[in-house]
């Protein structure tokens, strides 16, 4: 693994967790499984210690445990991909609240600040958020029906999973008790809606001890179902780019109805016939303009350069499969040219565009056909080396006799996968580079930002006891001028850097989704 995934990852779990719980997750980084013993003598912590930070990596699903080589010992595994899922809180609850609501997304809120709950306690936790964000509204019981429902909407939309539970050794079968528990959970039970006793969760809310028929049953977030979200609408909205918004319907349809037959995650979907399409549109809406141009859509998506979806014979209208291999291929070639012409300029970006379509070209042909001058040619086209965007492969011809000299061309290609991996790592540095300065800021002026803040709570408290608009200018010109501005200009960097993490961890997204398709 990268060295600098490992820095992003202790940065990550410094800033959530703590110097601890990062020093932890990096030494597992660093060696890969371990026991409880080896991680606190490499580092350096107290056996406590270590045990308190690897509880809070299991609770959020950051680090995973099995049985080691001897069987007896548990040794710990750092779940990296997991961790970037820190980074990913805000758009989470954003697609749930878009999808479900303010009480799903508060919900799903709680679930990411505890990790792991019974459906009953979150439900009453969420009940008494809510109640309390209502000013004015002193009853929170009216919230309990909507959130056992919205909690079962989530759980059938697979966005909430449940929890494994030790499975009993069968001493029966010649099992032998390790110590270590076997977590398991079967398919059935992974997205069943819990029963949940209404009268018992009104019990709870009022803090009487009641049981809603979930004791023991917990549950947490499927980060797997909010990706496969965020992975759709990635591709739905390069349909609208390429094309128009109905062609990106058509294809949010057919993805809809590729999950009826298909598992999310395969490289090429099962066929999806014509027919089926065509009546699942007319009953969404019988006076859809799409429906008398579907054939004429289906067509220019399918021969888009992108590869989206291919046509599967004939018979009926035909049927389509969707490519997720091919189009994360070609989003992932849109995604290097657009690196390639903000950093070296569009001249550079021609002459890799070039170089893709040719696969293999020699250097004089690259000046002809770009019509570059051949110097800057050469400049760019050695800067796009050096930098990892292109590879140079020697090819050497043997003479028919050994009369002369044998000749060697040096030919320039792409490997996708390498360079899709040096994008990868570039992403690491400046997101390490980003969270890095966005700290150094806030701890620089955090008298200022704490004074800032009292103020503004102060000023709040007054509002609400009705103070007079007089007293509320006095509080906020406790701040001199050049505070204020001091304050903004600080706040603005930081809400450049906070943007340019969020669009790197895009990219990041980007390019772990095509090289995980690429390794299937």
């Amino acid at each position: 693994m990268s060295v600098l995934l490992g820095k992003v990852c202790s940065l990550i779990l410094e800033e959530h967790f703590g110097e601890i719980v990062s020093k932890v997750g990096t030494d597992l980084f660093q060696w890969g499984p371990k026991p409880l013993a080896l991680v606190a003598s490499s580092t350096k912590l107290s056996i406590d210690k270590v045990k308190q930070s690897l509880c809070v990596l299991l609770q959020y699903g950051l680090a995973t445990f099995a049985p080691g080589k001897s069987g007896r010992v548990a040794e710990y595994t750092i779940q990296t991909e997991k961790i970037f899922s820190l980074l990913r809180y805000p758009r989470y609850l954003y697609l749930i609240k878009s999808k479900f609501g303010v009480e799903a997304e508060t919900l799903v809120e709680e679930f990411l600040r505890v990790g792991f709950d019974s459906a009953s306690r979150l439900i009453v936790k969420a009940a008494t958020r809510l109640q309390e964000s209502q000013k004015g509204s002193d009853n929170a019981s009216a919230y309990l029906s909507t959130l056992r429902d919205k909690f079962v909407s989530l759980v059938n939309k697979q966005f909430l999973m449940r929890c494994p539970s030790p499975t009993p050794v069968d001493e029966e079968k010649g099992e032998k008790p390790t110590g270590i528990p076997n977590l398991t959970v079967s398919k059935t039970q992974l997205h069943l809606p819990p029963t949940l006793n209404m009268k018992a969760l009104t019990q709870l809310l009022e803090g009487e001890v009641a049981d809603a028929g979930d004791e023991g049953v917990y549950w947490r977030v499927n980060f797997d179902r909010f990706h496969q979200d965020f992975r759709d609408q990635i591709m739905v909205a390069a349909i609208a780019r390429r094309i128009d918004d109905n062609a990106s319907e058509i294809f949010q349809l057919l993805l809809q109805l590729m999950y009826i037959r298909t598992d999310p995650w395969v490289r090429v979907s099962n066929p999806i016939p014509y027919s089926e399409l065509r009546d699942t549109l007319r009953k969404k809406d019988p006076q859809s303009p799409i429906l008398p141009h579907l054939d004429q859509y289906l067509k220019i998506i399918e021969e888009d350069s992108s590869g989206f979806i291919t046509r599967v014979g004939d018979s009926g209208g035909g049927q389509f499969c969707i490519n997720m291999h091919k189009s994360f291929e070609a989003l992932t070639w849109t995604c290097i040219e657009n690196i390639i012409v903000e950093r070296f300029g569009s001249k550079a970006a021609r002459i890799f565009r070039l170089v893709k379509d040719r696969r293999f070209i020699e250097q004089e042909k690259i000046q002809q056909i770009a019509m570059i001058p051949a110097r800057e040619a050469k400049q760019l086209t050695y800067r796009l080396m050096h930098e990892n965007f292109l590879q140079l492969q020697e090819l050497r011809k043997t003479m028919a006799t050994n009369a002369g000299p044998n000749k060697t061309f040096f030919l320039f290609h792409i490997d996708l996968e390498e360079v899709a991996r040096m994008i990868l790592d570039l992403s690491y540095k400046a997101l390490y580079n980003a969270m890095n300065r966005r700290d150094f800021e806030t701890n620089e002026n955090r008298r200022l930002i704490e004074k800032k803040n009292r103020i503004h709570s102060i000023a709040l408290s007054l509002q609400a006891q009705g103070a007079p608009a007089e007293q509320l200018q006095e509080i906020e010109e406790m701040m001199a001028p050049p505070e204020v501005d001091l304050f903004n200009k600080v706040m603005r960097r930081v809400q450049k850097l906070s943007e340019a993490e969020l669009h790197l961890e895009e990219t990041i997204f980007l390019m772990q989704l095509f090289l995980s398709y690429n390794m299937q």
